[in-house]
């Protein structure tokens, strides 16, 4: 996900990235053909513990439903939005609150499935065919009703190349967008893509009022009217402040819950721990890892855990020293001690991990799928002796490497303070680079930020349940592949999985990218990290899982007590 952990992390995907695939056979197409909205794709597991995790936190599937209706509520963002423009919403500050107003063709479900959003119906005639039936009498928050020309114009802006979109290369595929009836928009893909339609769920999917978006201009997205369709409309934006959601009274599902929602900006950890304690806000999302012993215990509230479809790395992002030999990679990953960064960085709410993906985006896969993806990957446990022998026999001893460390949050600071203890015990150099945390993000945009580094802290979130939206990071040319890792047999497996809509396999051949992926440590997974949302006793309803960046949670919001 797109921060260093929370702040900032750059939108999961692959963009930038290059497609190749294969042509279905033809018993693949009739089932392909019969494919629903609702069975687009499967969620995870729905409650229970976190699997192989310390006993200090569990998963819950749901805060309680909401009691009554509540005039407003107030929740801490630790960064103000750039922009509200659904093309440049790729972070978590933008989709926590675009995701309320703003609403796309699928919806990703609090369970983390996928189903109808303003497309009522979607259907697959033939693999390269993706037709959307709208639902009649949708009503944008400006007045006007819904059309196709909107799904074709606000898809269109997703499409354009100088238009700056974050979800451009989710388009790659699309050879055109087609009204095809008055509430019916027809999308032709270049070829089978299996990710595309799951990706109409996200930010990448939304419709807005053409009007709306050519009236306001190049002011879109900072100032006025979104004139989108959700359960909210956008209210007063005080700059560097708040942002203010008012109820849509037109809306065409269930209506919020709350008159209206505030969303107030405090980027210091402390400060936004201290305003849920005390009142200011009422919860939020993206709790400061070190307080989550202070506010579970607090009495004024409820820290839950959901599903976070996340796992803390270090992104490798340069072959040319060191860590250009496998081996070293290796020895790093061997002697990091990961239970101690979750301890410490993550206030053990978190699983020591060696799998780049979560458990949970497998759960459209068959058990013995499943079980292959993670059967023979590396323990997670420190080796420090097998790592040393390893940097003596790659002729890597007393070598210097350099990992980026920030005061954005202390999951960062002591991930990489604990890469460098590693290094120091197996005869490495890691030398740390601090980076301010306003600059940390333009580490995933910038190669020049990345100059002189050869390695950084990174969270990733899926923005789709499905192993290929990380998976597809290490093909060639692909946008967060900045080590420039590059292996044709990897790139077809790639290119294979992403067109084939069966789950099954689709998930099989993502297991073999999984395997080897771990085998050349292209990232050093460190842990799965669950998604922590605080409640105070006023308030309750809103999902405990990531699928807030995509659903419009905060409808859900309502008076814990009548």
């Amino acid at each position: 996900m797109p921060r260093s952990l929370p702040r900032s992390l750059p939108r999961s995907g692959a963009r930038g990235s290059t497609r190749r695939t294969y042509a279905l056979r033809a018993a693949a197409l009739a089932a392909v053909a019969a494919l629903s909205l609702a069975t687009a794709c499967a969620g995870p597991p729905k409650d229970g513990p976190a699997p192989g995790g310390a006993a200090a936190f569990k998963l819950s599937p749901g805060t309680p439903a909401a009691a009554g209706e509540l005039d407003s509520f107030t929740w801490a963002l630790y960064a103000e939005p750039p922009t509200l423009d659904y093309i440049a919403a790729f972070d978590y500050p933008q989709n926590t609150v675009l995701s309320n107003v703003c609403e796309s063709l699928m919806r990703w479900t609090p369970q983390l499935t996928v189903a109808p959003g303003l497309a009522e119906k979607a259907s697959n005639p033939d693999p390269t065919t993706w037709v959307y039936d709208l639902r009649p009498g949708v009503k944008f928050h400006d007045g006007g009703v819904m059309s196709a020309d909107d799904v074709v114009f606000s898809l269109g802006r997703q499409l354009d190349p100088d238009g700056g979109s974050a979800w451009n290369s989710n388009f790659s595929n699309v050879e055109s967008l087609t009204k095809t009836g008055p509430l019916q928009v027809t999308v032709k893909l270049k070829q089978p893509d299996s990710q595309f339609p799951q990706y109409m769920a996200t930010a990448a999917g939304v419709v807005a009022s053409k009007a709306g978006v050519e009236k306001a201009g190049e002011d879109y997205g900072t100032s006025g009217s979104l004139d989108c369709t959700g359960p909210f409309k956008l209210g007063a934006w005080n700059k560097g402040q708040s942002i203010e959601l008012h109820r849509f009274d037109g809306y065409w599902g269930s209506k919020a819950k709350s008159a209206k929602a505030v969303f107030t900006f405090l980027t210091d950890p402390s400060a936004r721990t201290n305003a849920m304690l005390n009142g200011e806000a009422d919860g939020g999302y993206l709790i400061p890892t070190e307080s989550y012993d202070r506010l579970s215990k607090s009495g004024v509230g409820t820290l839950y855990f959901g599903e976070g479809l996340s796992t803390v790395n270090v992104n490798v992002t340069s072959m040319k020293g060191p860590l250009g030999d496998v081996r070293v990679r290796r020895a790093l990953s061997m002697a990091l001690d990961r239970r101690g960064f979750v301890k410490a960085g993550l206030g053990g709410a978190g699983t020591a991990t060696n799998s780049l993906t979560t458990k949970a985006v497998w759960a459209a896969a068959p058990e013995e799928v499943r079980k292959a993806a993670f059967d023979g990957l590396p323990s997670p446990e420190q080796n420090i002796e097998e790592a040393k022998a390893l940097i003596k026999e790659a002729g890597a001893t007393g070598k210097t490497v350099t990992i980026a460390t920030s005061p954005i949050g202390q999951d960062v600071s002591l991930l990489a303070t604990a890469v460098q203890a590693a290094g120091s015990k197996i005869g490495l150099d890691v030398r740390l680079k601090t980076i301010a945390p306003n600059a940390f993000t333009a580490l995933f945009t910038d190669p020049q930020a990345r100059e002189g580094l050869d390695m950084f802290p990174e969270t990733y979130y899926d923005s789709i349940t499905d192993p290929m939206d990380l998976l597809s990071n290490f093909q060639t040319g692909a946008f967060q592949n900045y080590a420039g890792y590059s292996d044709p047999a990897y790139d077809d497996l790639v290119a294979k999985a992403r067109a084939d809509y069966d789950p099954a396999r689709r998930t099989a051949a993502a297991a073999q990218l999984q395997k080897k992926a771990a085998e050349q440590v292209l990232w050093i997974p460190v842990a799965e990290w669950p998604t922590a949302v605080f409640l105070n006793k006023r308030i309750t309803g809103a999902p405990t899982t990531i699928s807030y960046l995509y659903y419009p949670w905060a409808a859900d919001v309502g008076a814990a007590a009548r």
